[in-house]
This record gives structure tokens, sequence and C-alpha cells, in this order.
């Protein structure tokens, strides 16, 4: 597989792979933690969530401008990945729930202290390992290989975030029945309803009969609330302990063979030796860092609607999907839960990788194979077309306010499972169409001296697209399910016409 390669991008690879696993560890369960803990509704919990999405990609403009001046790269991926640790250490250090009224403000402050840490030390991370990456392939020797080698890259990166909601998701139901009651996804929202005086009488019947099944046998239904959404979060905060380990292990990888790795604080200019770059001619800059900023105008709208898939959709997974189907019975804990589709998107980059990279080298192979630029064009179409899937599987669903009334929906009021996985299925392929190729895209075109810089540039446009979550999360508690989809497949079509009219003045510069 790695063949063909340079062979540093094995190591960095596993490096990156250990701290995905981390970071899609805690990514799965965030937002409905952050519910659960505090009791906020959907749309403040979007905006927490919008925030520190987008400050992750955001501060990957800093980390790029730090590498970029410093030309110590390896030094401040290191100091990322220390710091990341630190923030998962942060956060999985368990605290009272319901959150006592005089402590909400200073336990939510300890939380998102924890998400900056986090965020701080991605953006050191990321974008700078990326440009490590960049510099293999500046070796004409590979420069061929540049698509492929990064969409091996982003591949192997997935196969932790294969596992990590599993993990997640294990670990916090080990913990619920270890204190003798079982999983169920609406009785973290029922609970906060009972406990602020907002439960209606439909409500209270479901509450009753839903605490009985999950192991309650008294009759206080304010003690089981207070007693099951302190057990629920603090399992929450034991499997965002699973991170630290990861991060550890990818510490370990990076440290071994940090030295082996280029350094793209040295431009490699030939094959066989490492020479300074000739200075590029201002005009070229500047066309350059033209091409780059429009293409990272027109990604922001895809961003907002791909990164939903632990916001909105995981909604939609908790309060519309028939989660009993999924269901699988561990011995130490049963595997059910909305964050185990948080698994499928990196399982179907795993597996539809090879497929796609095979199919794009037959088309190279035949002189055919379309640009990066127009890679990109496609895979916004194709995320399109994910959106109206669930647009459309969503018809005749009822308003989230009435699901609320009802205390939730029965399983038989609730749609297949298969609905979430066909749409993970269709906006993986559009994934693999931008992401890895847009790192690509910016690895080949940006100016030597701005490789940092602007792969933090390219986060930091994802950083935008975040920034606009939290208006699916306004849209899914305001409007019908398939309204809210639709925004999601104007968003993209939008992106992909504009990227189609600037095809040709991409192409030219890419060359």
């Amino acid at each position: 597989m790695f063949k063909n390669h340079p062979k540093g991008l094995l190591a960095a690879s596993l490096a990156n792979m250990g701290e995905r696993f981390g970071f899609y560890t805690m990514m799965a369960i965030l937002s409905l933690f952050i519910m659960t803990k505090f009791g906020l509704d959907e749309t403040k919990t979007g905006i927490i969530y919008s925030i520190f999405y987008a400050s992750i990609y955001l501060l990957a403009l800093v980390g790029g401008l730090l590498a970029d001046k410093t030309r110590n790269y390896k030094g401040v991926i290191l100091g990322g990945l220390l710091l990341m640790t630190l923030g998962y250490v942060i956060i999985s250090i368990p605290t009272p729930t319901p959150v006592p009224a005089g402590q909400f403000g200073l336990l939510l402050a300890f939380t998102c202290l924890g998400l900056l840490v986090i965020a701080l030390g991605n953006g050191l991370f990321k974008g700078n390992l990326q440009a490590l990456v960049g510099q293999m392939y500046d070796n004409p020797k590979y420069s061929k290989m540049r698509d492929s080698g990064f969409q091996l890259f982003y591949m192997f990166i997935n196969v932790g975030a294969i596992f990590a909601p599993f993990l997640a998701v294990g670990v916090r139901n080990w913990w619920v029945e270890k204190n003798g009651f079982l999983y169920n996804a609406d009785l973290p929202a029922l609970a906060h309803q009972l406990l602020g005086n907002k439960i209606t009488g439909e409500g209270m019947e479901r509450l009753q009969r839903l605490a009985a099944e999950v192991g309650y046998s008294g009759t206080d239904l304010t003690a089981f609330a207070n007693e099951y959404l302190n057990v629920f979060t603090t399992g929450f905060h034991y499997a965002f302990a699973v991170a630290i380990f990861a991060m550890l292990i990818s510490l370990v990888i990076y440290t071994f063979n940090k030295n082996r790795f280029p350094d793209p604080a040295n431009k490699q200019a030939t094959a066989s030796g490492i020479e300074e770059v000739e200075e590029m001619d201002i005009k070229e800059v500047k066309q350059r860092l033209y091409a780059l900023f429009a293409v990272f105008a027109v990604v922001i709208f895809f961003w907002f609607s791909f990164h939903q898939n632990g916001l909105t959709l995981t909604y939609f997974a908790k309060d519309y999907t028939d989660l009993s189907q999924i269901k699988v019975n561990l011995g130490f804990a049963t595997l059910q839960g909305a964050e185990i589709f948080q698994s499928i998107n990196p399982f179907f980059v795993v597996f539809l990788t090879p497929i796609i990279v095979g199919f794009f080298g037959w088309l190279r192979a035949k002189g055919k194979e379309p640009s990066t630029p127009r890679k990109i064009a496609i895979g916004m179409g194709i995320a399109a077309l994910a959106y109206a899937v669930m647009t459309f599987g969503s018809m005749g669903l009822p308003l989230k306010g009435e699901a609320d009334a009802m205390g939730g929906l029965p399983d038989l009021a609730r749609v297949t499972p298969w609905l979430l996985i066909g749409t993970y299925f269709i906006l993986t392929v559009a994934e693999l169409f931008i992401s890895p190729l847009g790192i690509s895209f910016v690895s080949k075109v940006a100016p030597p001296k701005y490789q940092g810089i602007m792969q933090g540039a390219w986060l930091g446009a994802t950083a935008a697209g975040n920034s606009l979550l939290f208006i699916g999360a306004i849209f899914y508690t305001s409007f019908s399910m398939s309204a809210t989809w639709m925004v999601f497949v104007v968003a993209c079509l939008m992106s992909m016409f504009t990227m189609l009219a600037m095809i040709k003045w991409l192409e030219k510069v890419a060359k």
C-alpha cells in the first residue's frame, strides 16, 4: 500500500492515528455530554460545539504562523501533542451532576478551559504535521504520488477513529451498568425536564416507564433523575480518559520517529539532497495565494454541512433513529447509543480510500484523471446528494418540540438506522474527494515559505465553516427535519457551482 511513497509517510500516519483516536473519542460524545452535563438545549449546545470546533481549526493558523516564524516545525508539533493530552486530563475529571446552581458557571468554564487547551494543542499539531507530509512529496521522485499519498495518510489516521466511538460508548455504558442501571438515550433529557419543572404529563408517564425499564425500583423520580444523570455523565468523563491513553501512544510514536521525518524548514529541491529553494517571483506568489484563498472561501460551506455529523446528525440519531436495532451485548457492557454512528464515517474512509485511490490511479494511467480542483467540485456535489437523501428520508417526522412533549418518540415511530448509514456513506465519498485532496492542493500550490501558515489557513477555512454549525441546531429545533437538511443541500450546491466557475484558473495555477 505504501510502495512508491516516502518512508516517513507510514510513521507520520501512525502518529496521527493515535491523536485522531483520542480526538474522535471526545467528538463522538461531546455534544451529548454537554447537553446531559449542563441540561442545555440543542441550540445552546450547538453554540458551544461550534465555537470549540471552529477554535480547533482557527488556532491552526496560530500553529502554522508559529512554525513558519520559528522554523521549528517538529517542536511545535510535539508541543501540540502535549497540550492535547493535558486538555483531555481536564475534561476527564468527574464533577457533580446535576450541576449545583452555585457552581454552574465555574464547572462550565472548567469544561470550556479543557476544550480550549485541546483546541490550542490541535492547532499546533494538525496543520504542521500536514506540512511535514507535504514536504515529503516535494521530492521529484514522489511528486506524482502526492494526491494518493495524502489519501493514504487520511485513510490511515481514520483507522483509530473507527474504534474510538465504540470504546467511548462502551466505557460510558459500562459505568452506567456497573451502577445498576441500563442505557437509555431519552432518560437524560426527561430527567432534566423533571428537575427543571418543564416536563409534560405525557413525559412524566414515559419517565416512570423508562425508569422501571432501566432498573429503578423506587418511587421517588426526583431522586432517580439526580442519580441517573450523575452516573450517566460520570461515565462520559471516564470515556474522555480513554483519549489520554491514545495521546500517549501518539507521543511515543512521534518521539521515536521525529528525527527520521523531513523538516519543512529545509525545502528539498532534488532527489539527491536538500537545498535552499529559490525565491519565487512576487507575482507568482500573489497568484498562488489568491487561488488558495478562493478555494478556502468556497469550502467553508462544505465544512458547515459536513461537520453536522457531530451535531444535528447526532441529535437526529438520538431523537429520531431506532437505536434498538443497533444494540450489542459485550458482556461487560451493552454497546448502544447515538454516538456509535460516529464510527461509520471513519470506517467508510478506510474502506473506500483504496477503491478511490485505485480508481484515480486507473484514470491517471489512461491520462484522464481529473485535476485536484475538479475532484473537489465533484465532492461538493456528492455531499449535496447525501443531504438530499436525509431530506427525503425525514419526511413526515414530527417537529422536535412535538417529540419532546411526548417524552421522546417510541421506537416504532422512528426511522431505520440505514438512513444515517447511507447518508454517512455518501458523505464519506464526498469527504475523500475534498479533504485529503484539499490538503494536497494546498501543499502543492502554497509558496515554500508559507507552507505552514497556508495549511493553517486551510484549517482556518474549516474553522469558518464550523463556526456556523449552530445554525443547523437552530433549524433542527425550529423547523421540520426535511427543511433542516435542505439548508445543507443548498450550501453544498453553491460550493460546487462556484468551484466549477473557477476551475480553469485554479488548474492553471496548480500546474
